[in-house]
């Protein structure tokens, strides 16, 4: 991965979030959301307010009084697979999600309002990666970052990247910076000069089960303090804590088994 604190402003908050292109939210979809919720408030420190209602049961996370994340509740006869969605900003939702579909992409949900909070779509890419399309009215996105319990980063994991960035170029308007390497294949996403999310291609590392999948990481303040308490809370470790360029970085489930990155970023 690399990192995105060049778009953050004054004491974590992030003005250019609105910019079309650029990661804006998270919501994550589950079947026990006081339970997922009571993981997410020991594990981060979040607190909850529900709405917007036209999501259904549908709470906004907050930290120190800022929204960072959503948390819903799937009906119970749909059994989708329970993984955190990034959603990426667009001025024009409907425009957007026409080019997924002239791209090679497919529109699962929407567009839909959500009353006075914007309007949102969810989408795949042509490799059945989920992301979401929103547009922005009083529900400003994420307002904050740079601190433990924040989204860091969004990094789309697949088999390679040539065979998608070109749809995420053609939809919202990507510039490349391609890591060239022998043994790593790595795309990172621009706007304006600044990076906003990575595309990994892993090869045949790619788990059979999941297929594609956009990848949250979250800050944390000491990183394998939190991947213990992860297992503490019932969640579980899927890839050891490692140092890397960016930071000590560790991947986990929550008990729902939605996958998350942890990371404790160079400063």
């Amino acid at each position: 991965m690399t990192e995105a604190r060049e778009s953050a402003g004054p004491n974590g908050t992030t003005p250019a979030r609105h910019t079309p292109g650029t990661p804006c939210w998270v919501s994550l979809m589950v079947h026990e959301t006081a339970a997922t919720q009571d993981f997410y408030g020991a594990l981060f420190g979040w607190e909850f307010q529900p709405g917007p209602q036209q999501l259904g049961p549908y709470a906004r996370a907050l930290l120190d009084g800022h929204e960072v994340a959503g948390i819903g509740q799937l009906p119970p006869d749909r059994h989708l697979p329970i993984a955190w969605t990034p959603y990426f900003a667009s001025a024009d939702v409907d425009q957007t999600a026409e080019t997924v579909r002239h791209s090679g992409g497919t529109v699962g949900v929407g567009p839909i309002d959500a009353a006075e909070a914007g309007r949102l779509a969810i989408a795949s890419d042509p490799s059945g990666a989920v992301f979401g399309i929103w547009q922005v009215a009083a529900h400003l996105g994420t307002g904050i970052t740079g601190v433990p319990g924040t989204p860091a980063w969004n990094e789309l994991v697949t088999r390679d990247t040539e065979s998608v960035i070109k749809f995420y170029q053609g939809v919202f308007g990507y510039e490349l910076e391609q890591t060239v390497s022998a043994d790593f294949d790595y795309v990172t996403l621009h706007i304006d000069g600044r990076p906003v999310a990575g595309v990994h291609g892993v090869g045949n590392a790619l788990p059979r089960d999941r297929g594609p999948h956009w990848l949250t990481y979250f800050e944390a303040a000491e990183l394998d303090d939190t991947v213990r308490r992860v297992t503490e809370l019932g969640g579980h470790l899927l890839r050891a804590p490692r140092d890397s360029p960016y930071g000590r970085v560790a991947t986990v489930a929550d008990p729902e088994g939605a996958m998350f990155s942890l990371i404790h970023a160079v400063t």
